[in-house]
Parts: structure tokens; C-alpha cells; sequence
């Protein structure tokens, strides 16, 4: 399923959690610039998915895009597995 509307934020990560049923917590990391000495930070955002079919595991790359409050926490969908985690 993909959205038409441009404005809908598409991110990718990897999964860390599988345990809630049709939720998985998705690890996204980022690089910024500090403001004031220029140097480059790690920054990590943990966002919780919906997952309908069940089919991601932890370690999997994935591709989530912004939806509509599906719980208190949950406001993202997955859209495809990008890559596999090594078994």
C-alpha cells in the first residue's frame, strides 16, 4: 500500500521488538550537526509500526510511512521489508 499524498513522511530503520501482537518497535538513526561547534551527533528515534501480517523480525530493515493514530503510541505503517536480518 502506498500513498499518493507527497507530504507523508516515509522513514527506514530497523526492527528491534516483534513481541506485541501486529506492533513492531522500529529503530531510526540520524545524523545532525551541532549548532554551534559544527560537529556531527548520532541522534536514535524509537517509533512503534503497525504490522498487519506479522512478517517482520528483529534485525529486518523496513520502510515506515506516517498514518492516522492507530493507538496512543502507534502512528506509523510498514510498507515493505527492505532487507532480512542474518539468520
Amino acid at each position: 500500500m502506498t500513498d499518493t499524498n507527497p507530504t507523508t513522511r516515509t522513514l527506514r530503520g530497523r526492527v528491534t521488538s516483534n513481541k506485541a501482537a501486529k506492533t513492531v518497535t522500529v529503530l531510526i538513526d540520524r545524523q545532525e550537526q551541532h549548532g554551534l561547534y559544527g560537529k556531527l551527533l548520532r541522534r536514535s528515534t524509537k517509533l512503534h509500526a503497525h504490522d498487519e501480517k506479522g512478517e517482520c523480525h528483529a534485525g529486518d530493515i523496513v520502510s515506515i510511512v506516517e498514518c492516522r493514530p492507530l493507538s496512543k503510541t502507534k502512528h506509523f505503517r510498514v510498507v515493505e521489508v527492505v532487507s532480512r536480518a542474518a539468520e
